[in-house]
């Protein structure tokens, strides 16, 4: 029987994500509707709607139709549209990837805490998983040099989330690079999950497959680009692991259906307004934030760049998990405790939520932190 932990912040939002009034724990984009993606063309949807009347509703592209594939494509310098693997979200990316290239006795090292798929899949598979942990002293960076001392003759995969859930740091490309170099050193693999993309400065970021032949990237339209509904992420690799890709996806997907795939390529089309309307919303709401933190003596944080999360340390006399369940009752405001990540005393607090519900959260959140004083 294949043993795996409880999944820490699924688990939190399964049960607690439709009770909020004020939710304040998403990693999410404020979430675009129907009539949003549709106004996208400024004809009211026409565009995406010629698109679909073409459409018969089999089983379509079963690894996501060739104007998916190059428009994914076209966010990296140097992937062949052909080696772009539609899947299940950025989840369905990752598990594809784990699935295919980790085996009982195989080596990983997983920053830690980040996506607990990252560490708890490799572990279920049977590999042995040492933890790369990240330092709060350190802005939530990782140490080089601790990932000199994890590094094995037999490390199969280096696993990464950059920017990282939950605290919102990116790893600039100076710093991949050294992760390169070492995992040159014994031909590991370098899975990195890159769903937040910091929209202050989106030009500077780095996937790593375009830093790496043996660099796998995975993403999705769920969090930067606001649609988590479409549930379409993909692959972006080498021919090579494409090729092994495909035998190992045709096992957990056979495609993501004709609709998913045609408002994921309308939306990747339209990407940059979709950027425009989000870097707008995320810098404001960042400056909120900030405001709020630099005024609220019972919080701190290592300020995130501008993505969609950000992992506050709360000062109160009570255990966090405790705290988050009587926040939400008491006063309808979501966050996501540290504990679902490991990290007691912290919480996931996703402060890209519409600006209306930012304000009320945090103003409800500091009530409910001061009745400690």
């Amino acid at each position: 029987m294949v043993e795996i932990a409880h999944f820490g912040v699924e688990a939190w939002l399964n049960k607690w994500e439709k009770s909020a009034t004020y939710d304040i724990s998403q990693s999410t984009i404020a979430s675009l509707s129907m009539h949003d993606l549709l106004n996208l063309d400024g004809q009211h949807g026409q565009e995406f709607y010629a698109m679909l009347d073409k459409q018969k509703m089999n089983y379509g592209w079963i690894e996501g139709s060739p104007e998916f594939k190059e428009e994914v494509a076209k966010l990296y310098q140097h992937v062949d549209p052909e080696n772009i693997l539609q899947t299940n979200g950025a989840t369905g990316a990752n598990i594809l990837a784990l699935y295919a290239l980790i085996n009982p006795g195989d080596h990983v090292i997983a920053e830690y805490p980040s996506y607990q798929q990252l560490y708890d899949i490799p572990k279920s598979l049977g590999a042995d998983v040492d933890y790369w942990h990240i330092h709060e002293e350190d802005n939530w960076y990782p140490r080089i040099a601790e990932l000199k001392q994890l590094i094995k003759p037999n490390t199969k995969m280096i696993c990464l989330n950059n920017a990282n859930n939950p605290t919102g740091t990116v790893l600039d490309k100076e710093f991949l690079e050294q992760v390169v170099d070492i995992a040159k050193s014994v031909g590991a693999y370098i899975l990195v999950d890159e769903v937040y993309l910091p929209l202050d400065h989106p030009e500077n970021f780095t996937p790593i497959i375009d830093l790496y032949d043996k660099g796998i990237s995975t993403n999705s339209l769920s969090k930067t680009y606001s649609v988590p509904g479409v549930r379409i992420g993909w692959t972006a690799t080498n021919a090579a692991l494409a090729d092994l890709f495909r035998k190992f996806r045709d096992y957990t997907m056979i495609c993501g259906g004709v609709f998913n795939d045609q408002l994921a390529t309308y939306v990747l089309r339209h990407r940059q307004q979709v950027l425009d309307r989000n870097r707008k919303l995320v810098l404001g709401n960042l400056a909120i934030y900030q405001e709020w933190i630099e005024h609220e003596d019972r919080a701190s944080v290592i300020m995130p760049q501008a993505v969609s999360t950000s992992f506050p340390k709360l000062d109160v006399p009570v255990d966090i998990h405790t705290f988050c369940e009587n926040l939400l009752h008491d006063e309808g405001v979501l966050l996501v405790p540290g504990t679902a990540f490991d990290t007691p005393g912290h919480a996931r607090l996703g402060y890209c939520a519409p600006e209306a519900t930012l304000r009320e959260g945090l103003k409800r959140l500091s009530k409910y932190m001061h009745q400690y004083d």
